[in-house]
C-alpha cells in the first residue's frame, strides 16, 4: 500500500550534490530535442556561477525564503508516486533558525533554534520536544540532520561551508542555458556529482540566489527525483528575534525527543539531508 510505503521512504532534504532538467513536451507532438553547449566549452562560466550562488549565500548575514518541494517515492511495484511539503525557513547567523512546514497530508509543524535548543513542535498533538544543544547553526544543522535525522531538505545550502562542499562534489558542471521563465532572469547550471545529477535555476544580478533546484539520485532504484521551487527571497541583516523564540502554546505537553531509526532499506550513511 501506498500509506505503508510512504513511512518507510527517507524523505529527500538538504542538498550538496546536483541537478537535471525537465523535458517539456508540446500538445501535440514533443519537443525537438535540445542539444545542451559542450561541458569543455561551459565548464569555467557554469562553475563560476555556481560558486557564486554558493559563496553569496554563505556570506549572507540572514536569510528568509519559502520552499515549495516534492519528491518521488517509488513503490514496491515500481509505480513513482508524488509527496510535496511547504517550508518557510528563517535563518540569521550564527546561531538562528526557524522552519515552518506543512506536508501535502495536511500535517503541520515547527523546528526552531535559538542558539542553544532545538524545539521541534507538532500542533496537531500539541506536543515539543526539545534537545539542548549550543553553538552555531552550521554545528545544529549537521546535528539534526546526522544525529536527529530530521527532514531538512536543502539544509547544506544555508552553511558557511556550502562552496568549498559542493566544489568539491561537483565533477562537471554546465551552463545551459539563460531562462527568463521565473520573476527574475536566471541562469540555468546542470551539475553532475558521483551520486546525483543537479540542475539549479541561479538569479541574475546582485543577488544570485536559487529559484529552482532539481536533483536525480541516479544510483537508487527508479531514480526518484527531488524538486524544489524557492520563492519570496529576503536577504536582511537582522530578522526579529521573537521569530526564533519558541514559546509553548496553552496546554502544550513536552515529550522526550526520539531520533527515528533508517529503515532497513535505507543504504548506510543515508540522511533525511539527501546528498
Amino acid at each position: 500500500m501506498i500509506h505503508e510505503r510512504k513511512h518507510r521512504l527517507v524523505r529527500p532534504a538538504a542538498v550538496l550534490a546536483v541537478l537535471t532538467i525537465a523535458v517539456a513536451v508540446g500538445p501535440v507532438r514533443a519537443a525537438e530535442p535540445t542539444s545542451v553547449p559542450e561541458a569543455s566549452a561551459q565548464d569555467s562560466a557554469g562553475r563560476t556561477l555556481l560558486l557564486g550562488m554558493a559563496e553569496f549565500m554563505a556570506r549572507a548575514p540572514a536569510m528568509s525564503v519559502t520552499m515549495r518541494s516534492s519528491y518521488d517515492a517509488i513503490q514496491a511495484d515500481g509505480q513513482r508516486i508524488e509527496f510535496g511539503e511547504r517550508r518557510r525557513i528563517l535563518m540569521q547567523r550564527p546561531d538562528k533558525l526557524r522552519v515552518d512546514v506543512e506536508r501535502s497530508d495536511g500535517e503541520r509543524g515547527t523546528v526552531v533554534f535559538d542558539g542553544r535548543w532545538i524545539t521541534a513542535f507538532k500542533p496537531a498533538e500539541n506536543v515539543y520536544a526539545r534537545v539542548e544543544k549550543p553553538g552555531t547553526l552550521d554545528q545544529a544543522l549537521v546535528y539534526m540532520v546526522r544525529d536527529l535525522r530530521a527532514t531538512l531538505p536543502l539544509a547544506r545550502m544555508f552553511t558557511t561551508g556550502f562552496p568549498v562542499d559542493l566544489d568539491k562534489r561537483a565533477t562537471s558542471v554546465t551552463l545551459v542555458e539563460e531562462c527568463s521563465l521565473f520573476d527574475v532572469p536566471t541562469d540555468h547550471v546542470a551539475v553532475r556529482s558521483a551520486e546525483v545529477d543537479l540542475q539549479i535555476w541561479i538569479a541574475r544580478g546582485p543577488e544570485p540566489l536559487p529559484r529552482r533546484v532539481v536533483i536525480t539520485y541516479k544510483n537508487a532504484p527508479g531514480e526518484p527525483q527531488f524538486r524544489a521551487d524557492l520563492t519570496h527571497w529576503s536577504v536582511t541583516a537582522k530578522l526579529d528575534a521573537a521569530s526564533f523564540a519558541f514559546v509553548p502554546p496553552a496546554g502544550a505537553e513536552q515529550v522526550m525527543y526520539l531520533a527515528p531509526r533508517p529503515p532497513a532499506d535505507v543504504p548506510a550513511g543515508s540522511t533525511g539531508e539527501q546528498r
